[in-house]
């Protein structure tokens, strides 16, 4: 029961400390946090109290009410202390320290009437005390003088006064400090008014206007008469009413104020009178909208500091009025309604601009956090444009101190990384908190711009991304555990918005440039020293141009003598039909070719596959597409992972791969050897020295041209743009930019696979026609013509037995020409190297125009180049 108790209380904490909704009551946040919760409270995890460390803080609170004259108090706990030591218990040193940290100011809240005084077991309850109980008889204190005034004049002496106050203080309860009274203090008869001066209090009586003895009566045939007043009447009815004080002249009405027309002045028209009250009525309604806007509760911290900002604007409204107020008590004073519409206009100005912007604030107020900040931040701009220098001036510096208050925030996130959970409408939010180091940047926090944009000011939207990106920087340095010190630029971060609205600064800069320079200042202070601490880490903690310089020579065959060896392998066990795509040899393969280079770590080197079916492996083994079925992988560090995505990976696999597949046709046309047969006749000859020139041509072309002139030219340019890059967010976009690059030239993109496919299909006809001269080429060297059947048989032979390796050459050879199922017998050898010839001619024009095409979409000269040098015979 114990635990299940514990299980719902620990539910309650969390759902009230951390705001969870019922709908995420299951989500792996809460479930995360409850067992930190319940490991946090797990029994045996804190230590005991000090009781006698908890005993010190109770005798110095005790000695600290003896100094502060406060001896009851003081009485009142040593009882109690007392009291408790009779009811011995082990868990008392916790339960007092508690009741310890929870006191908020002891010696001047607490109220010793509020005190119980525990009852004894023998002890019945105090009943009130009668004169039944004094005296029966009610005559025992009648001779005595008991009700008779005590007199404290000089002539009293100091004992008995000290006696009569010693025995009040017995009966009433602990003993008080009493205070000083006043010495020859006489209090003056103009103070009170003599009851025999009937006229006085009649015409007091009768200044009373609004009682209803004090009205005309309504003459018959009219509905209503008119009560004349006095002008002063009048102003201080309105002084009152602009209060917030109920007054009879003027009724407030759901929210709006409403005159009685009853009441005229003797020397003004009732009409006149009636636009002037008007005036009263409208300011009246708007200020009384802004006393009720401060009452409101407010959850937004600025939005806060906006209500303490109205208040004192309120209070000084308040206080003007106030002396209005005390100039018409001064004799010789005019008092003049007309005088008091001018001063209330000038006065209430401010008040009726910022009543205008609340109750447009007001209007969906929840979807729009940020739309207060917004309006004062406009108003403001529009008091300094129409030339009121006082009114924008004291907005100013109400939006000043709004706009601090909502930066702390932002100075958090900047400062530390981390994100205040209290402040709604702060625009970063956590997104996802996964664990995942390699996806801090892009996928831990997000920006909530919420509906069009309202979590976020107006003016705030240029530095927007700046300001998230410093976060972030934050975050990824705490992680690398290489936070700086902020002592220094958190100090100067204080006083960036106090000397900001300085007199120097207000004549020179219009306010908007003072705003937007404030805000520079503030996130130019945390953005260059966290970005620049961060490139340093990168550069010299993380490896990350190793990284970089592992990628080119990984995935972009930089070095052609360690990618060679890799080559030879594969390319032998294809050719050979031995099984060539074992993740493990291959892996193995890879290690030992890159491990000439002394800056790589081997073990992040990985060769996957993808595991084709024997049958796709049969039908595959003599096109380049069945290299698209391993994959090299270089895992690099969680830091340089958040620079060089997971998509940008598979681009540079697929540069690789296409690499691969070029150098796969190259390595059959070299090993291929032509021979001349004797039964082949010399035009046939000539086509296939002609067909093997070109197709090197093509091959060594294209090769060139991906990797002296693309690859080359884009590792220069990234190179650059790193070095310049000022955070990681200018990191990650020169790598965007490079890779997408390096994509599009290398024929990748998706509207070119109509090139490459037929790139492709060039290679493969390379590789055929590689095949057809291996095969020709055996058949003429084991047998006569017509004798070629032979072939067959020990291709059937070889397949059912499995000899042991060779090294030899010629066994390699005979080997790959075994693996082969080209035959001449349908179709002859001449027809088939026309057939390659029409094909290799279609290809290479449908490559070369394509790409001119490309050339003039887009105007990259490289294209026309490649063109120019495949199409190097119409020349």
């Amino acid at each position: 029961m114990a635990l299940a108790a514990l299980g719902s209380l620990t539910d309650e904490l969390i759902t009230a400390v951390a705001k969870i909704t019922p709908e995420q009551k299951d989500s792996p946040r809460v479930q995360s946090i409850k067992r930190r919760v319940e490991a946090a409270l797990r029994p045996g995890t804190h230590g005991r109290i000090n009781q006698f460390e908890v005993a010190r803080q109770l005798e110095g609170l005790e000695e600290k009410f003896q100094v502060l004259n406060r001896d009851e108090l003081a009485a009142a706990l040593r009882s109690r202390l007392a009291e408790l030591q009779g009811y011995p218990n082990a868990w008392h040193p916790e339960i007092l320290s508690l009741l310890v940290q929870l006191s908020d100011r002891p010696a001047q809240l607490t109220n010793l009437d509020r005190l119980v005084t525990p009852l004894k077991a023998n002890q019945a309850p105090e009943q009130p005390l009668s004169w039944a109980d004094l005296d029966t008889g009610g005559a025992a204190f009648s001779d005595e003088d008991i009700w008779e005034d005590v007199d404290f004049a000089p002539s009293s002496s100091d004992d008995d006064f000290a006696s009569v106050t010693s025995e009040v203080s017995l009966t009433r309860g602990p003993p008080r400090t009493p205070s000083a009274p006043e010495q020859n203090y006489v209090i003056p008869a103009e103070v009170f008014v003599s009851g025999e001066d009937e006229d006085l209090i009649t015409a007091m009586e009768k200044a009373q206007f609004w009682k209803p003895e004090n009205k005309p009566p309504i003459p018959r045939g009219k509905e209503e008469a008119s009560c004349p007043i006095t002008e002063l009447q009048l102003a201080r009815e309105t002084i009152f009413m602009l209060q917030g004080l109920p007054t009879s002249i003027f009724w407030r009405l759901e929210n709006n104020i409403e005159v009685d027309r009853s009441y005229t002045l003797a020397h003004s028209s009732h009409t006149a009178l009636l636009s002037l009250l008007k005036f009263f009525t409208e300011t009246g309604s708007k200020i009384d909208a802004l006393r009720r806007f401060t009452e409101a509760p407010q959850s937004i911290a600025y939005m806060q500091t906006f209500c303490r900002g109205v208040e004192d604007r309120l209070r000084e409204f308040d206080g003007f009025l106030c002396k209005v107020q005390c100039s018409y008590l001064s004799a010789g004073s005019i008092v003049s309604i007309l005088q008091l519409s001018d001063d209330v206009r000038q006065s209430s100005h401010q008040l009726l601009l910022l009543s205008d912007l609340v109750s447009k604030a007001e209007t969906n107020s929840t979807n729009q956090p940020m739309r207060c900040l917004d309006l004062l931040y406009n108003l403001v701009c529009m008091t300094e444009a129409l030339g009121d220098e006082e009114t924008s001036r004291a907005l100013a510096t109400l939006f000043f101190s709004c706009f601090k208050t909502y930066t702390r925030s932002i100075q958090l996130w900047m400062e530390s990384g981390q994100v205040d959970p209290l402040d709604a409408a702060f625009f970063v939010k956590l997104k996802s908190d996964s664990g995942d180091l390699r996806t801090l940047w892009h996928d831990w926090y997000e920006i909530d711009e919420g509906y069009q944009g309202q979590n976020i000011p107006q003016f705030l939207e240029p530095s927007l991304l700046k300001v998230f990106t410093t976060g972030k920087s934050l975050v990824f340095l705490r992680h690398l555990n290489a936070l700086p010190d902020r002592s220094e630029s958190a100090t100067r971060t204080d006083t960036i918005f106090d000397d900001v609205y300085s007199e120097s600064t207000y004549t020179a800069l219009p306010f908007s440039a003072l705003v937007e320079s404030a805000f520079d200042r503030l996130v130019d202070l945390n953005h260059s020293a966290s970005a620049g601490l961060l490139r340093t880490e990168l550069d010299e903690q993380c490896g990350l141009w190793v990284s970089f310089d592992a990628l080119q020579h990984v995935y972009l065959g930089q070095d052609l003598s360690i990618i060679g060896m890799i080559d030879a392998k594969i390319f032998e066990l294809m050719d050979r039909g031995r099984s060539w795509d074992d993740k493990f040899l291959l892996t193995e393969v890879t290690r030992s070719a890159f491990s000439a280079m002394s800056t790589m770590d081997l073990s992040r080197l990985v060769v996957r596959s993808h595991g084709s079916s024997s049958r796709d492996s049969q039908s595959l083994a003599r096109t380049v597409d069945i290299l698209e079925t391993i994959s090299i992988d270089y895992v690099l560090p969680w830091s340089v992972a958040n620079i060089v995505t997971q998509d940008a990976i598979h681009i540079y696999q697929r540069v690789s791969t296409f690499l691969m597949q070029i150098r796969r046709a190259k390595y059959a046309l070299v090993k291929q050897r032509l021979r001349d047969g004797h039964a082949a006749e010399a035009d046939d000859r000539a086509l296939v020295h002609s067909l093997h020139h070109n197709l090197l041509w093509f091959i060594d072309t294209l090769y060139a041209h991906l990797t002296y002139l693309v690859i080359s030219t884009a590792n220069q340019s990234l190179h650059q743009a790193l070095s310049n890059a000022e955070d990681v967010d200018a990191m990650i976009a020169a790598h965007d930019s490079y890779i997408s690059s390096l994509e599009t030239q290398c024929l990748l993109s998706e509207n070119l696979s109509p090139i490459h496919e037929a790139i492709i299909n060039l290679l493969d006809l390379s590789i055929h026609f590689a095949d057809l001269q291996t095969v020709h080429t055996a058949e003429e060297g084991m047998f006569d013509q017509g004798d070629a059947s032979m072939l067959n048989t020990l291709r059937r032979r070889k397949s059912d037995e499995d000899d042991s390796d060779s090294d030899s050459d010629e066994d390699n050879d005979f080997e790959h020409e075994q693996t082969l199922t080209i035959s001449f017998r349908d179709s002859p050898y001449d027809l088939q190297m026309r057939n390659v010839k029409r094909q290799y001619d279609h290809l290479i024009t449908f490559v070369a125009d394509g790409l001119k095409g490309v050339a003039r979409a887009d105007g990259l000269p490289s294209w026309n180049i490649l063109a120019e040098r495949l199409e190097w015979r119409k020349g």
